[in-house]
């Protein structure tokens, strides 16, 4: 098989760098060009220091059209600006990771039509498609820890949901809250109840429940986001009303995610360092009284970005879906 020829847009950024760690080691693929216009002529390895003796690649502030892929990792607001300023080659497959696409009413420019590009819920489609909205980070860890309930009806009742995540969610700008002086021992609570996901953990419980993505949920999801005093991770932990056993509720998870090579249920207490580094999604489940009680957990900067874009790459391009992804977790 011909390797698959790929180019990135915005390569020095944080899911750009995740994307060269994954990319420069996958056996399929070969990497064409690193867009970014800042770093023009500079090594990668002079921007992603861990990548010094991996790769000699430079940035270029060009574009090749002779490419079979080509990744998106720019900032919200900017993919759509630079398709529409760029215009692509309708033969070459494109994988966006900002939230430009990934809702109902804005997946389609011009002649592309985005689909969402959650594996374990829209695995078939993504390997018809021509161009993937790569989801959230807190949509990922959420919509995972939510989707075998929503498949079976039985989200009925309120949902509550605390979920914190690490500071390279908050890209590489530099900002307040991302300053290491104000977020070492530290801890806050930032866009409660009215974060940008919402919207897409919305639409993809409601296509799971085999609804219109453009209707109603018919009940609340209340989500509290807090940026935590770590690198990258998110966990969520939420909780809902629920009449299932312990048992019924870990059976429905575990058949649901059966055939999902990402995503494993764990029958034990669960904690972030299994998955930082790694495309995993961990669940683990509870019963409380009468309520259901689950967490969630994945790297942000892998599961939540990169590694799952190159995964949508691999089910695009009939790969293996973990090609270039078996990676181990940094667990000390």
């Amino acid at each position: 098989m011909n390797k698959i020829k790929v180019g990135i847009i915005g390569g020095a950024g944080y899911t750009g760098g995740e994307m060269l760690r994954i990319l420069i080691n996958h056996p399929n693929v070969e990497i064409a060009f690193v867009n970014s216009s800042s770093n023009a002529g500079n090594l990668i390895s002079d921007v992603h220091t861990d990548l010094f003796g991996e790769t000699n690649l430079k940035f270029t502030d060009q574009i090749s059209q002779d490419i079979d892929v080509l990744f998106l990792c720019v900032g919200h607001g900017d993919a759509k600006k630079f398709l529409e300023a760029n215009p692509i080659d309708e033969k070459v497959k494109i994988i966006d990771l900002s939230q430009d696409f990934r809702l109902t009413h804005n997946s389609k420019l011009s002649t592309r039509n985005f689909v969402y590009g959650l594996p374990e819920l829209n695995r078939n489609a993504i390997k018809n498609a021509n161009n993937i909205a790569n989801p959230g980070c807190f949509a990922t860890c959420i919509q995972l820890g939510l989707l075998p309930l929503a498949a079976k009806g039985l989200i009925n009742n309120e949902v509550h949901i605390n979920a914190t995540t690490g500071s390279t969610g908050a890209g590489q700008s530099l900002s307040t809250t991302s300053h290491f002086s104000w977020r070492n021992n530290n801890l806050s609570i930032y866009k409660a109840f009215e974060h940008q996901h919402l919207n897409e953990i919305g639409e993809s419980l409601l296509q799971a429940a085999k609804k219109s993505p453009l209707g109603d949920l018919g009940v609340g999801l209340n989500f509290i986001p807090q940026r935590g005093a770590f690198t990258r991770g998110i966990l969520a932990s939420m909780y809902l009303e629920s009449d299932l056993t312990l048992e019924e509720a870990q059976t429905i998870y575990e058949d649901y995610y059966s055939t999902h090579p990402f995503t494993h249920v764990s029958r034990k207490n669960i904690d972030l360092k299994q998955v930082v580094n790694t495309n995993k999604c961990l669940v683990h489940v509870e019963k409380h009284g009468d309520k259901l009680f689950i967490i969630s957990i994945i790297d942000n900067l892998l599961k939540g970005a990169s590694g799952q874009a190159v995964q949508n790459m691999n089910l695009m391009f009939g790969l293996e879906e973990n090609s270039g992804l078996r990676l181990k977790a940094a667990n000390f």
